[in-house]
């Protein structure tokens, strides 16, 4: 009887101490649709170089999209020499233009093999192109590594082409 009892209690107590139904608002009156564009002060515009910038120099994302993408052999993370070549191309981008930003460089895998080897395989080719970099004359303080493994696909066809475009490092830049 005593356990029935506890239990019913125990039970009880579960049931009116469980997780809120209340679903979370959402501010909708804050204004969001000019973060990072251009700050004012005094009358004066000062540009953040997010968005926007002086008229010499390109802005983050069109600088970010001239940086191509460096892509590996099946279970490999050694550069190939037509490899090697984009990633010196690269590298002298980082130097001119993006001086002022840090490089992140993110290994990607194909979906063959296991969560942990493909992570492991995207740091290895993550940080075969950072070396290349350092060895290109960045500053290693301005390379960030990241691996995706096989979670970030950019063709989720299952044939050898497909395969192909997920083995990669892609380079982002960083403010």
């Amino acid at each position: 009887m005593k356990k029935v009892l506890l239990s019913s209690v125990v039970l009880a107590a579960l049931i009116f101490s469980g997780c809120s139904s209340k679903d979370p608002s959402i501010d909708a009156t804050k204004d969001t649709s000019n973060q990072g564009a251009q700050a004012s002060t005094s009358g004066e515009t000062v540009s953040t170089g997010i968005d926007g910038g002086d008229s010499n120099e390109m802005s983050m994302s069109g600088l970010e999209s001239k940086l191509q993408s460096v892509f590996f052999e099946f279970d490999k993370y050694a550069l190939t020499d037509d490899m090697q070549s984009k990633v010196v191309g690269n590298a002298d981008m980082v130097k001119g233009d993006s001086h002022g930003y840090v490089v992140k460089v993110e290994g990607n895998c194909d979906e063959w093999g296991s969560d942990e080897y493909n992570y492991a395989l995207g740091l290895k080719r993550a940080d075969t192109v950072k070396a290349s970099l350092i060895n290109q004359g960045i500053n290693a303080e301005r390379i960030t590594m990241v691996s995706y493994g096989e979670s970030n696909p950019v063709c989720n066809e299952k044939n050898k082409e497909c395969w192909a475009k997920n083995r990669r490092v892609d380079f982002k830049l960083l403010p």
